[in-house]
């Protein structure tokens, strides 16, 4: 009689304790504490990633899961409607890269994120007569313009690398022909598709590449001088999805276009067939993908539900012995009061807000509290007041500054009553705070008599607050958070909208990572130098945004259910809380940070 072993190369070993690494997938152990039989078991799913910064179409896409980048595209109707724009995605969220030199979309795109090539597209929506030909090489930080393509063409697929690439069909009108590209200059050679056609990608490299889509269910192999047909896939896509792997292990997801349904449909190659595997969560065609991913771990991203409407959505493919649990923002209970403009404090689970805008009482004196699920009252402010900074824990909270008229007053929070303390060194109000009761920090706010926002900084250390280093920027209406010896200021306004962020260590501010939008009056939330931005106002509108700063850079994150501005929000970055906003909203959302766990199941003889 075989043993275990024998048939899987594992033995079955005796534990106290579960394993904590996916090494132990296919294996069977027996925990001593619990006292049963276990095993980790391997699933494969779709889980959502951090959106786009916008709904993007026709993009080009390089790279891998947690090293992906997307280039070009159409953004739908309006000027420029056609974008240059670059995102980087390092497997959490997107930030802003180079721009292309050319603006174009259904161009080819393949290579790395710091090495990818893009060439081909078109410059005008209808494409005719915008069809380029030019290529442009990307180093991580940039794109450079190196030799054309033989021919101008849109919809034109790709793969390989930077230096040994391959494109092929396109059009207009479709071409079945193939072009190599090798560093340098592109040449025209013999292999061709087994059919003219465009919108279609592919993965692999120069001697072993494959594609697939771009019409009905077909796909074609590349040995490097000629093209084969492959197998069938098991669903048509004309516009094809994202395709990412090697010649002998693909993944397609996505497509369709016209008549043809959109799909969210996901099928996995072999070398030897296509077997449709989890579905997509959103239907999309003409989206993008990192062709150098896996059929373990990919990326997909953008591309157009149908009608009018491109989307912002990216999704992750993991193929894991771990369960993942995407990011997401979640409804909470709603405020007693609703109102904007308030002091914000705690965390997700103790929370506190006071003050604001209540219209009317447009000087709110409300103070609520928040246990994780629901508000409660208690005892109010001394003085009701609107644009009012706040920072601190629920018991022992610093609320200072707001417009009652405009005030200098603070007022501390014991978790039962709020008492005056000593004022600040001046009038505040659409300031930002971040710190604690006895070490707190205020920064920015309104500048009287001008729009441009102001550059004060101060320092409270439970009794007295004195003048600390100045912002670089001065600005109103931003977003902040941290310690007092290790701060961040984001976004706000001066006259203009800001994408600038700035850290403070104690005694001066330095530049950090931009925002990827310049947006204000939005809510921040963090526990030290690392933290998320959400909410806020762009241009006339409220959004749904949210980004993750890692101290270094922003990135896009999963976006809130309700658009809001003037909005409060405490937490962290993994476990964040937004509340309130202009319009009097009373909605409270919470905000969970991606999550992974190993998926051990239980043996059972049923």
């Amino acid at each position: 009689m075989s043993t275990y072993k024998n048939l899987i190369g594992k033995d079955v070993n005796f534990l106290t304790s579960d394993p904590d690494n996916e090494q132990a997938e296919g294996q069977i152990w027996y925990n001593s504490t619990s006292t049963v039989f276990k095993n980790i078991i391997a699933s494969a799913a779709w889980s959502s990633g951090g959106n786009l910064i916008t709904g993007t179409g026709l993009m080009a896409g390089a790279g891998t899961q947690t090293a992906a980048l997307g280039f070009g595209g159409y953004v739908g109707p309006g000027t420029p409607n056609v974008v240059n724009t670059t995102l980087e995605y390092n497997g959490s969220g997107w930030a802003l890269g180079g721009n292309l030199v050319a603006a174009r979309s259904g161009m080819g795109g393949t290579g790395t994120q710091t090495a990818a090539l893009g060439f081909g597209g078109s410059t005008t929506i209808p494409r005719s007569p915008g069809e380029i030909a030019s290529s442009e090489e990307y180093n991580g930080t940039a794109w450079t313009e190196g030799n054309n393509l033989n021919d101008a063409l849109v919809g034109v697929g790709g793969l390989g690398s930077q230096t040994a690439a391959v494109a092929f069909g396109g059009g207009t009108p479709d071409t079945n022909a193939t072009e190599h590209y090798d560093g340098t200059s592109w040449t025209n050679v013999p292999g061709t598709l087994t059919s003219a056609r465009r919108y279609l990608q592919g993965c692999g490299t120069q001697t072993a590449g494959l594609t697939a889509g771009g019409s009905g269910t077909s796909s074609n192999l590349y040995n490097g001088t000629s093209w084969t047909a492959g197998a069938d896939m098991n669903t048509s896509r004309p516009n094809t999805g994202a395709v990412s792997g090697i010649q002998t292990s693909a993944l397609m997801s996505g497509g369709g276009s016209g008549g043809t349904p959109v799909s969210g449909k996901t099928e996995e190659y072999d070398g030897t067939s296509w077997s449709e595997v989890a579905d997509m969560a959103v239907n999309r065609y003409s989206s993008a993908g990192a062709n150098g991913g896996t059929t373990s771990a990919s990326v997909a991203f953008g591309g157009f539900l149908g009608g009018s409407s491109y989307t912002t959505s990216t999704e992750e493919w993991n193929k894991t012995g771990s369960v993942i649990t995407a990011g997401a923002w979640a409804s909470g209970g709603n405020l007693n009061t609703a109102r904007m403009s308030m002091a914000s404090s705690g965390i997700q689970t103790a929370a506190l807000a006071a003050g604001g805008n209540g219209g009317p009482p447009f000087n709110s004196n409300a103070s609520e509290e928040y246990n994780g699920s629901s508000w409660t009252e208690g005892n109010n402010l001394n003085t009701g007041r609107r644009n009012i900074a706040g920072t601190g824990t629920q018991t022992a909270s610093l609320a200072f500054g707001g417009q009652s008229p405009e005030t200098a007053k603070t007022e501390e929070y014991d978790g039962t009553s709020w008492s005056e303390q000593n004022d600040m060194p001046a009038t505040g109000y659409q300031m930002a705070g971040a710190g604690t009761q006895t070490a707190g920090l205020g920064f920015g706010g309104y500048k009287p008599g001008s729009p441009n926002g102001n550059n004060v900084t101060y320092e409270y250390d439970g009794t007295n607050w004195t003048a600390g280093g100045s912002l670089s920027t001065g600005r109103r209406d931003l977003g902040g958070f941290g310690i007092q010896t290790a701060a961040v200021a984001c976004g706000g306004q001066n006259g203009s909208a800001l994408t600038a962020t700035e850290e403070y260590g104690g005694t001066s501010w330095t530049s950090g990572g931009a925002l990827n939008t310049a947006i204000f009056s939005l809510a921040a939330a963090g526990a030290d130098q690392t933290g998320i931005a959400f909410g806020g106002q762009v241009g006339t509108s409220a959004v749904v945004s949210t980004e993750e700063y890692d101290g270094t850079n922003w990135v896009t994150s999963i976006s809130m259910g309700t658009a809001r501005l003037n909005l409060g929000g405490t937490g962290t970055v993994s476990s964040g809380l937004a509340f309130g906003g202009a319009g009097y909203s009373n909605a409270t959302e919470e905000f969970t940070g991606a999550t992974s766990a190993l998926n051990i199941k239980t043996i059972t003889t049923s």
